[in-house]
């Protein structure tokens, strides 16, 4: 259990961690300048102009750590189900700690929430290092 407990608190502050820098950084440097985004936002703020040092920071963050943020999130989804499944959880609260990784800021509480459950539940086993039986 302490390996699958770690594994996902890792995995939920690396995802939760470039979510924000892509959401609260990447985005608006990118997409700051005055124009449409994504087609239905009819103009941004005029904060960075267009081909700028900020505008090229903000696409590539937006690029690489988006799609590193996207490859991780399976990543995230795999050790959070694992969890999920040796915690044996309920379903809406497997389904709310795997979905409060797609929003920033709530992932930390999600991870939170989690952690907190897992440690009261399986108090003993964590403290000596025990393994659960598979059952």
């Amino acid at each position: 259990m302490k390996s699958a407990l770690t594994r996902y608190r890792v995995m939920a502050w690396t995802v939760g961690v470039l979510l924000i820098v892509l959401c609260l950084v990447g985005v608006p440097l990118s997409n700051f300048d005055g124009s449409e985004m994504w087609g239905f936002i009819p103009s941004t703020p005029n904060w960075f102009d267009e081909g700028s040092r900020a505008d090229e920071l903000g696409e590539f963050i937006t690029g690489w750590l988006g799609t590193l943020h996207g490859w991780l999130y399976m990543l995230f989804l795999i050790f959070a189900f694992s969890l999920a499944r040796k915690a044996r959880w309920d379903m809406p609260f497997m389904l709310v700690t795997l979905l409060m990784g797609t929003v920033p800021v709530l992932s930390f509480w999600s991870e939170h929430r989690a952690t907190k459950r897992v440690r009261a539940e399986f108090a003993d086993e964590l403290a000596s290092g025990a393994a659960t039986p598979v059952r």
